[in-house]
């Protein structure tokens, strides 16, 4: 297989669980529709983002509304599905999670988010997700028959050592339900996929929810889809859409074959 379709739902998330997931089923069903074999949502798409709502919200695996309707999405459309993310709790503790289903609706993968949103900037944003969320201690990817795919949330993307390892792990696509701030976002969100995608030679897709200027944290749109050549191959504005692009793993193996950039580290060097 050359190349295979993708679709990012840059979707409202409202207060309401059930009209987020009618939200979410009606985005998929639209990129479906236009030929999309991999869907995915935004970070905490079932949920407002905000510390004071992700233990009401928070659901268990398995048997939790959000992620039982997931699989029945994923199924009933004949797409792999990567759910944004969901605020999922286990064992007393509150995790930042996606769930990632095949075509059958079967649970293919789940991705923690490994690093958390602990920020100060001057006369900009203070947040915690340490205050009620746990870390996740796991790479994420997942077999697909047009490659491997790799999963991670949000902040995990300043990482470069985490996007590396799925890498070295023979993915071809990163999948990244993000929600970066008013502050961070015109800042660093374009130049952060774009800087990924190159220094690892893969597609890099990252998904936010729609701008609210009502909602208490305001994210900043933008979903984006960049080659391994570091270009943007397609970006939304801040509404709401439903955004595609072709996934050419042609192109792909042409970038790595005429800079091969993985064959050519000195792990030696880096590890002394």
């Amino acid at each position: 297989m050359e190349s295979f379709k993708i679709g990012l739902c840059q979707m409202q998330v409202d207060q309401s669980k059930e009209l987020n997931l009618a939200r979410a089923a009606s985005a998929i069903q639209e990129a479906a529709q236009q030929g999309c074999q991999l869907v995915a949502l935004p970070e905490m798409f079932n949920c407002p983002y905000g510390n004071q709502y992700f233990s009401s919200y928070a659901e268990t695996f398995p048997g939790g509304k959000t992620i039982n309707r997931l699989s029945q999405m994923a199924k009933e459309n004949s797409i792999y599905l990567v759910g944004g993310s969901i605020p999922e709790q286990e064992d007393g503790k509150f995790y930042n999670s996606s769930f990632i289903f095949s075509p059958t609706g079967d649970m293919l993968a789940r991705h923690r988010k490994v690093h958390l949103f602990d920020i100060d900037i001057p006369d900009g944003i203070t947040f915690k997700e340490s205050d009620t969320l746990s870390p996740g201690h796991a790479a994420t990817s997942f077999t697909t028959p047009f490659g491997r795919v790799g999963v991670a949330i949000c902040y995990d993307i300043r990482f470069p050592e985490l996007i590396r390892t799925m890498t070295l792990q023979g993915i071809v696509l990163l999948i990244l339900p993000a929600a970066f701030t008013m502050v961070t976002g015109p800042a660093h969100w374009e130049l952060t996929m774009r800087a990924r995608a190159l220094d690892n030679q893969i597609y890099v897709a990252a998904i936010s929810p729609a701008r609210d200027k009502s909602a208490d944290f305001i994210a900043y749109g933008h979903s984006l889809v960049t080659s391994p050549w570091g270009e943007v191959i397609v970006q939304a504005a801040e509404q709401p859409s439903v955004l595609t692009a072709t996934i050419d793993l042609k192109m792909l193996a042409q970038v790595r074959q005429q800079l091969p950039l993985l064959k050519h580290r000195q792990v030696k060097v880096y590890q002394a």
